[in-house]
């Protein structure tokens, strides 16, 4: 975590359009199949791994990595730093009012972060040039992008030049997190690496994702190339 917030305050200081994609296994097990994804991936200017099993992989490769760099753990540290350095951060994604409630909370849990707009992720094709607007006149540092993987990320790609904010980063469920909305897994089940358990006991939704684990681990013992 310690490395990947240094990055991204570089990426603050040089002001040029970044990407940082916080990386799951289902997201790996994805790129397989989706070229445009696998792409965005390769261009990516920091990839973090949101999973332990991201971490497994690069560990049984023979990396030295320190552990998770979880998005919603990232955010709010990115948060605690725009508390002691005044970056200004925008909010985007969830269902109406997921946003606006993540930011009272936010500011609420670190006094003095500079939330700067927020906007759910829900606006139609003819309301996407208002919402670039807003967030281009705010002139944030931190763009959280929460509209799922990778459609947050091909948003982020699509527009970032013409946004112009240094660290966009999607986070996923991450605003549903901080607003309330959703809870995440007790920290035993984080650090035995169970989460994605934990989610889908909630959440049988989410089995889909799950389901694509065997094939990631295969993909991991054959060292196949993905991206």
């Amino acid at each position: 975590m310690s490395d990947a917030l240094r990055r991204v305050q570089e990426f603050i200081r040089e002001g040029v359009p970044r990407l940082v994609v916080t990386l799951d296994a289902g997201g790996l097990v994805l790129a397989a199949r989706d070229p445009e994804w696998a792409k965005l991936l390769e261009s990516a200017d920091l990839i973090t791994p949101d999973s332990s099993g991201i971490v497994w992989a690069l560990r049984r490769s023979g990396l030295a990595i320190g552990g998770r760099v979880a998005g919603c753990d990232m955010a709010g540290e990115l948060c605690r730093l725009s508390q002691q350095h005044g970056y200004r951060v925008y909010l985007l994604g969830g269902a109406p009012g997921v946003a606006e409630k993540a930011a009272c909370a936010l500011t609420a849990t670190y006094p003095g972060c500079s939330i700067v707009g927020f906007d759910h992720g829900y606006f139609q094709e003819a309301e996407e040039p208002e919402v670039l607007s807003r967030i281009a006149n705010a002139k944030p540092d931190i763009l959280l992008v929460a509209m799922g993987m990778p459609r947050q990320e091909k948003w982020i790609a699509r527009h970032r030049e013409r946004l112009g904010v240094p660290v966009s980063i999607g986070v996923g469920g991450t605003l549903d997190v901080f607003a309330g909305v959703a809870k995440r897994a007790p920290r035993a089940f984080q650090r035995l690496g169970l989460e994605w358990l934990w989610r889908v006991a909630r959440n049988p939704r989410k089995m889909r994702k799950v389901l694509s684990l065997p094939t990631f681990v295969l993909m991991v013992l054959r060292n196949q190339s993905v991206v």
